[in-house]
């Protein structure tokens, strides 16, 4: 982005609740259902049925308000949101516009300049839409036909608002990584994008730094289903917001969708704002007017927060912060981690492990933390066999990998392969006499006082035994026959 335009990033992001039920009938939540078998008279907007509001789901979304430093609001209503789409049976949606349940609030994001404050509008709870497939080549709006799955209406949600605070699409981000976080360490969702349990949608526009009264006009791009490419969407908003400043363009209010074939954005309609949506008061609902005390109970039992779990991984642990805040950024990852302290009392050594050889080895398997084979106590078992000079550490990679693909205990694998550590030091002595007979330019340079030779020479005596030579007797024996 040229630098006499500044960036002005609004998010809206929706996040579906783990309720057992929807929030206006009893038909059960369930990601993993096949289509339209979730639904009753209700969710499908039978003429005659009568919503009745989820306790639970209003209890979340007083937990979700609190999390995110907003005020409960003493009295909040439900308003119809009328538009007009195939999935939305009833054609409104229940939502809250006017009078949120919670509001005024602010999360902390971590950026290069330090922290930084992003205001939240509104967070508010609403029925879902039902879900669109679509068939054929192309985005949305190409699709040859569409099916409606009924099972997502009415599924409890709440709508967090921003205020245009974001500059960058690495502030974007940031508050992404933040507020999914506090979702899931408050319980209230599992946020899985696949799922679309944790959605995003992004409000851009530029205005000249010098003259903030040179504005675009703002686009909202929809059905961004990842964080990457709702970078990539804001990227591409961006470089075309600076192409019409740059050449006296006027850009349109308007929703746009993201083609991630192209790497483009392209219109699908003109924006529509509020009293476009004719919001009135839902008659069929009555006004929420959650009880004082019981708010305050609900922020009495709120848990530990992301920041503070990275301010005691670091006092308690003694964990750098580069650490720490890779550990919390998942809850899962984060309670992984302090199992296996409880197992294995060495938190740097914990930390290691985990964020580079589990992390990998997840990645590389397309597995989530909560499917890992390695459990705290094969974890311990495999660092006891590392500590009492067992294997080496060389080798306990190759048993780790081991322990994640089949759920074997280390000293099961050891036995299996014929991993043991060599320890026995006169047949060392015989390698490393041999590894000298066959190298002896390396071994006169280090007699020469060139040191890094040494290291060549380790290697290959690890490369002899397989990784199984006892490094601290390597090193020893070496040190007394040079």
């Amino acid at each position: 982005m040229s630098g006499k335009y500044q960036t002005v990033i609004g998010v809206e992001i929706h996040v579906e609740l783990t309720t057992k039920t929807k929030l206006f009938c009893s038909c059960a939540v369930d990601f993993e259902a096949k289509p339209n078998t979730r639904t009753c008279p209700v969710c499908l907007a039978m003429p005659g049925t009568l919503p009745v509001l989820n306790a639970k789901a209003l209890e979340y979304g007083i937990r979700a308000g609190l999390a995110l430093n907003c005020q409960i609001s003493e009295r909040s209503i439900f308003e119809r949101k009328n538009y007009f789409y195939p999935d939305l049976p009833k054609g409104f949606q229940d939502s809250q516009l006017h009078q949120p349940l919670s509001h005024d609030g602010y999360v902390e994001i971590n950026t290069n300049g330090g922290k930084k404050r992003i205001r939240i509008h509104r967070a508010h709870i609403e029925g879902d839409t039902a879900r669109l497939l679509h068939t054929g080549e192309g985005e949305i709006d190409e699709s040859l036909t569409s099916f409606v799955d009924f099972n997502r209406s009415c599924m409890p949600l709440i709508e967090i608002v921003t205020y245009p605070d974001m500059r960058s699409v690495e502030e974007m981000r940031a508050y992404y990584e933040t507020v999914k976080s506090i979702m899931q360490y408050i319980e209230v969702s599992d946020c899985d994008m696949e799922k679309g349990q944790f959605r995003i949608e992004a409000n851009v526009s530029l205005r000249a730094v010098d003259n903030p009264e040179i504005t675009t006009e703002r686009t909202e791009i929809k059905n961004l289903n990842s964080i990457r490419y709702a970078t990539r969407a804001v990227e591409y908003e961006i470089k075309r917001h600076t192409k019409a400043l740059e050449s006296g363009r006027t850009l349109t209010m308007e929703t746009r969708l993201f083609d991630v074939n192209k790497g483009v954005t392209r219109a699908m309609r003109s924006k529509e704002e509020a009293h476009d949506y004719r919001y009135f008061p839902e008659p069929d609902l009555v006004p929420v007017e959650p009880d004082r005390d019981w708010v305050e109970e609900i922020r009495r039992n709120l848990p530990e927060l992301p920041d503070a779990r990275r301010q005691r991984f670091m006092d308690e642990y003694d964990l750098p912060e580069h650490d720490a805040t890779l550990l919390v950024s998942d809850k899962k990852l984060a309670d992984y981690y302090e199992s296996c302290v409880k197992s294995y009392s060495n938190p740097k050594t914990v930390s290691n492990w985990v964020l580079n050889e589990l992390l990998a080895l997840l990645s590389n398997a397309r597995q989530n933390i909560d499917e890992c084979k390695i459990t705290p106590e094969h974890f311990a078992g495999m660092m006891k066999l590392v500590d009492d000079g067992t294997i080496s550490g060389k080798i306990a990679k190759t048993v780790y990998e081991e322990m994640f693909n089949t759920a074997k205990m280390a000293d099961v694998i050891v036995k299996e392969k014929g991993l043991l550590q060599i320890a026995d030091e006169a047949e060392i002595a015989r390698i490393v006499e041999q590894v000298m007979a066959e190298n002896p330019g390396p071994v006169q340079d280090y007699r020469d006082g060139k040191k890094k030779a040494m290291g060549f020479l380790i290697g290959q005596v690890m490369k002899a035994t397989k990784g199984k030579a006892n490094p601290q007797l390597v090193n020893k024996i070496f040190g007394e026959k040079l």
